[in-house]
């Protein structure tokens, strides 16, 4: 039995406090700095550099490790790869159990599917010019894992879990020494990217008609907090803990899940368990369904679910994942990787920059600059990158924009979903994996100009 004041007891707890005080300062320097406020770094980023940086200097300084210290229990490093791990799976899950409102005109829905099909678009090609140069670095470096730039969608496209999930992967199954710490750092690099190519954006678009950064956001409406039939915020179980009961609820199936997957598929156990976000989506709408079936037969007499509580649940979730897996970075391991890192993250800010601006000034000419703001922000960071961005020139949510973010994840999880197998094929096959990959590339872009394609030969 531990006693009380062990290092086992206290050391997670210490971890968690830590990320959450580096948040509470990064949002006080961004309030009192005003280069910090301009340059669109997220809070939860700069929280995360701010840790990264004072966990240097106790290096040199002490010589010691300093999340590997007793006060953190002597396995901050592993803490914080778990608490990324989970919350990204929990930030996805609270977000599933929103409800989707408005109906879609057909307009519309060509609209969505075709940011859906961008995403995956994006996502290939920032693998396809990764794994380009990995595979010439691992051509002049002896011993550097050829694959390891198919992280970078994962870093930039899909944000610092999923990235730590691949580096996992690669690093357990395929012995790719460091993996972790670089899928880390490649997600690093996507908000720094998403930051300064939001930054030079948004100076282009004043240059040529005025604009105003959004005013903060107004006092909420109670509709807004509350709506009509639900349970109160205090009954005899608090609304908030209602929430985080139906999120658990729905991660604990998916774990169920990927327990009968990895006994039916041991081979492929790492990556079902790299799944855990997806099947976590899949049994929170499974979840979601059956309480909506039971309201409608008057089984349930009210609604449990608050999308105002999952709305800051998922936010806080999204938050605590990122300031970890910034903190988690340990930059020694990567002393042989820092030129081909750097590398990789121009490659990743140029190559989405022009990709998603052709692409919105091509398909989506009527709020061209609020589409294309809100995916490259998506697409080198977070979702709330995308929006950090977007409120910069709409501030009120007036353009679809915000609309096709939410809305484009399922087009974008069917079609994405044969890259993520392809990513786990890269290390084993990587000519055959880079040749399947530009063609998949070449597929969906004919879907998604194919108005344009197929228009033009008709006409001729």
């Amino acid at each position: 039995m531990s006693n009380f004041w062990d290092s086992n007891v206290w050391g997670g707890l210490n971890v968690v406090a830590v990320l959450l005080i580096s948040l509470l300062v990064a949002n006080m320097l961004k309030r009192s700095i005003r280069f910090l406020e301009n340059s669109l770094i997220p809070t939860s980023v700069l929280g995360g550099v701010i840790l990264l940086v004072i966990a240097g200097i106790y290096d040199l300084i002490t010589g010691d490790v300093m999340f590997e210290t007793e006060f953190f229990g002597k396995n901050g490093y592993n803490t914080m790869e778990v608490i990324t791990y989970h919350a990204l799976a929990l930030g996805f899950i609270a977000s599933s159990f929103k409800t989707a409102n408005g109906k879609l005109t057909k307009k519309r829905t060509v609209e969505i599917f075709n940011t859906g099909v961008t995403t995956v678009s994006t996502y290939l090609l920032q693998a396809v010019l990764g794994f380009g140069i990995t595979m010439i670095a691992a051509l002049v470096i002896s011993g550097f894992f050829p694959a390891a730039g198919v992280i970078l969608p994962f870093g930039y496209g899909q944000g610092t879990g999923q990235a730590m999930n691949y580096g996992m992967i690669y690093e357990n199954q395929f012995g790719f020494e460091g993996g972790k710490t670089f899928g880390l750092t490649v997600a690093a690099l996507g908000f720094l990217s998403a930051s300064i190519g939001g930054v030079i954006h948004l100076n282009i678009i004043k240059k040529k008609k005025s604009i105003k950064s959004a005013a903060p956001e107004g006092e909420l409406r109670s509709e807004q907090v509350q709506a009509n039939n639900e349970i109160p915020m205090q009954g005899s179980m608090d609304k908030m803990t209602v929430q985080m009961a139906f999120i658990i609820l729905a991660y604990l199936l998916a774990y169920l899940a990927m327990m009968l997957l990895g006994m039916l598929l041991p081979g492929m156990k790492s990556v079902i368990y790299g799944f855990n976000f997806l099947l976590g989506v899949l049994t929170a709408t499974l979840v979601k369904i059956i309480v909506n079936t039971l309201t409608r037969k008057k089984i349930i007499h009210r609604n449990y679910i608050n999308d105002f509580l999952m709305t800051r649940t998922s936010n806080f979730f999204f938050d605590i994942m990122v300031v970890a897996g910034i903190a988690a970075i340990r930059l020694g391991i990567l002393e042989r990787y820092w030129g081909i890192i750097l590398i990789l993250g121009v490659v990743g800010l140029v190559s989405t920059y022009l990709y998603n601006y052709f692409v919105a000034k091509t398909l989506f000419g009527e709020y061209l600059d609020e589409q294309f703001l809100m995916m490259y922000g998506m697409l080198t960071g977070t979702a709330s990158t995308g929006i950090i961005l977007l409120r910069e020139i709409d501030g009120d949510f007036k353009t679809p924009a915000s609309d096709n973010m939410v809305y484009q994840n399922f087009p974008a999880i069917v079609f994405g979903f044969p890259m993520m197998l392809l990513a786990t094929l890269a290390p084993v096959k990587p000519m055959l994996t880079f040749i399947i990959l530009i063609a998949f590339f070449a597929v969906m872009n004919i879907i998604l100009f194919r108005s344009k394609i197929f228009v033009k030969k008709k006409k001729q």
